[in-house]
């Protein structure tokens, strides 16, 4: 798993610190984890997300290789902000843009403060 962080994070540009971050706090790097929304793998990705990624969730190097693309975008559309790209990849970008910030969800806040703390973003 962790050469395909590193491979991943390598062609997207994003940290591969802040990938095993979220990989941890989303599957604890289990590739057949399943949330009990439907999201799969190591990076959890839901099914509509990996479609639209092009990727095959239950195949950990396209999970990784799409939740890292994923991340990508989303730390894109909020200028580097990881924070932000943290609360979107949790509760989706439009959750983000429409309470302008991390959403008041309790497992979104949580989400973000357990990967910040990870990384000692503040």
């Amino acid at each position: 798993m962790d050469a395909y962080v590193t491979e991943a994070a390598t062609k997207y540009g994003v940290d591969p610190i802040l990938v095993r971050a979220v990989a941890w706090q989303e599957s604890r790097f289990r590739d057949s984890a399943v949330s009990r929304k439907g999201a799969i793998g190591v990076m959890q990705l839901m099914p509509e997300t990996a479609s639209w990624l092009g990727v095959n969730p239950h195949d950990p190097r396209d999970n990784i290789f799409g939740g890292v693309a994923y991340l990508s975008t989303l730390l894109d559309r909020f200028g580097g902000d990881v924070r932000l790209a943290l609360a979107a990849y949790n509760a989706g970008p439009e959750a983000v843009t429409r309470h302008r910030g991390i959403p008041p969800y309790r497992e979104t806040q949580n989400y973000v403060k357990a990967i910040s703390e990870r990384l000692s973003i503040r």
